[in-house]
């Protein structure tokens, strides 16, 4: 899956940042594995909730299966978060009361994809251990790593991460990212990962600085 920025810019980025970036105002094609590189204040959320299609304060066109998202229904846009888009927020947008396990299952509960393998990634990840406990216990690492497995838990052709390692040392965002590419490659996914720094150890084929 692709998706097609065309000359989109932020309403309320200041000009220079949008004259130096490789993104804003510009036409581009993003598939296969790119890594897009910001520094805070230069839009990089906002870019990912403009794909997500959660913000609207922008000029230009985000478009996914040839159609830009501000003209697809409520309906497209459910069925291409539910079946094409999978997401790790900065955020996490966890919920605080429901243990890991309740925090994992809650996409597949509404979009199964194929066998759970909730346990198996949680193991690969170090988690295993935290499955019963309530998300409100668990460090932001852990929460981190449990907002990838359920982000890897729902069907998806797209990927976005949004600084999905910021908590993580480097042992266990490798062990993760090794997760993510073994994941996407086995369903033929794109990703798109967004960080305030180079990742080394994500294998991008195109890089571009926001």
């Amino acid at each position: 899956m692709e998706v097609i920025l065309n000359n989109v810019v932020p309403t309320y980025l200041e000009d220079e940042k949008i004259l130096s970036s490789e993104i804003w105002n510009h036409k581009i094609t993003l598939n296969k594995l790119v890594h897009i590189i910001a520094p805070s204040g230069r839009g990089k959320s906002s870019l990912m909730q403009f794909m997500y299609g959660l913000r609207k304060e922008y000029i230009g066109e985000v478009i996914f299966d040839d159609k830009p998202i501000h003209r697809k229904s409520a309906e497209e846009m459910s069925y291409l978060r539910s079946n094409k888009l999978s997401i790790v927020f900065q955020d996490l947008r966890l919920f605080p009361d429901h243990t890991v396990y309740e925090n994992i299952s809650v996409k597949r509960s509404l979009q199964p994809y194929k066998e759970d393998k909730t346990l198996l990634m949680a193991e690969r990840l170090g988690i295993s251990n935290k499955l019963k406990q309530p998300i409100r216990n668990c460090s932001y690492g852990e929460q981190q790593r449990v907002a990838i497995i359920r982000a890897l838990q729902q069907p998806y052709e797209l990927l976005i991460l949004d600084e999905p390692f910021s908590h993580l040392d480097e042992n266990n965002s490798k062990i993760a990212m090794q997760l993510i590419l073994e994941e996407s490659t086995l369903r033929n996914a794109a990703i798109i990962l967004l960080d305030l720094d180079k990742v080394p150890y994500y294998p991008a084929d195109s890089l571009y600085h926001l």
